[in-house]
């Protein structure tokens, strides 16, 4: 079984160039493996330039050459698990759509605060919001249109750690039949992570960590106060939580698939700035 590391630094689709360097440092983060070779998606580095809005996606060019890139890569590596350190969410596309055609009985656990299931036309140009809603038929055209293999159905979606929904989203859940819980009080139990596990032979699991209280985890966008995003409001889930939902995962599926996005070390970042600026780091 051949395991990659999918490194997709992709910072426009989330419009805020600290994802980039989130990412690339976040490849450091992880526990090293030799035997997970890790393979670079094509990505133009932030410019500080502002970027257009081409059929209600921001950027909408370089986001889907990095698709497009992300697809080449997989293809010639052809792996039988993807690890994908992002970057913002549009980083699941590709690797979980690419998965989808090696194995036809396939769930995906999307732990994050937000459900991802954005159009261009809600009003919120940042195509990482319309990442699920396109795995699922819906979200943006241009990013279905990408896709290589068959969509995935409502059935095949559970949330963890879902929050309050804007009432586009709602609507978009609730017609394409998605079992969804708001858990602001309370996560979906161990018990129905099981049962929806064994529901397939194969899991992907997203991990976004906006789905982690920014009060006790900082590096996360909604730890910034000069952001507002749509307007939606940061996850509840400590970090030890996660660990634990991840490990009960793993323990009751296989997990072919996992996304690591919107890594966001906003102090980190200022200090790499600061240290660009001094000469010495530049002769």
């Amino acid at each position: 079984m051949k395991t990659i590391r999918l490194l997709y630094p992709d910072h426009v689709s989330g419009g805020l160039e600290t994802y980039y360097f989130g990412a690339n440092l976040l490849q450091h983060i992880l526990p090293p493996n030799p035997d997970q070779p890790t393979i670079k998606v094509d990505i133009l580095p932030p410019d500080g330039k502002e970027k257009q809005i081409t059929n209600g996606i921001y950027a909408e060019a370089e986001v889907l050459a990095g698709i497009q890139d992300a697809q080449k890569k997989l293809s010639e590596e052809k792996p039988d698990r993807v690890i994908t350190i992002g970057g913002n969410c549009i980083v699941s596309l590709a690797p979980f759509d690419y998965l989808h055609g090696i194995y036809e009985s396939v769930g995906i656990i999307w732990i994050d605060a937000h459900p991802d299931v954005s159009t261009g036309k809600d009003g919120y140009p940042n195509a990482h919001a319309m990442v699920l809603g396109s795995l699922l038929g819906g979200g943006a055209g241009q990013l279905r249109g990408l896709m290589k293999n068959q969509t995935f159905s409502a059935n095949e979606i559970l949330y963890v750690g879902l929050q309050p929904l804007h009432d586009y989203q709602k609507a978009f859940l609730d017609k394409a039949g998605v079992n969804y819980k708001i858990q602001d009080k309370e996560l979906v139990s161990d018990e129905e992570i099981r049962a929806f596990a064994a529901r397939f032979d194969h899991i992907l699991i997203h991990f976004d960590i906006d789905v982690l209280d920014e009060r006790l985890f900082h590096s996360t966008y909604f730890a910034n106060p000069e952001l507002v995003g749509d307007g939606s409001g940061g996850g509840k889930m400590t970090l030890e939580r996660a660990g634990e939902i991840l490990r009960l995962i793993e323990e009751n599926a296989d997990v072919a698939g996992l996304t690591i996005a919107e890594y966001l070390p906003f102090d980190e970042y200022k200090l790499h700035k600061m240290f660009s600026g001094i000469k010495l780091f530049n002769l």
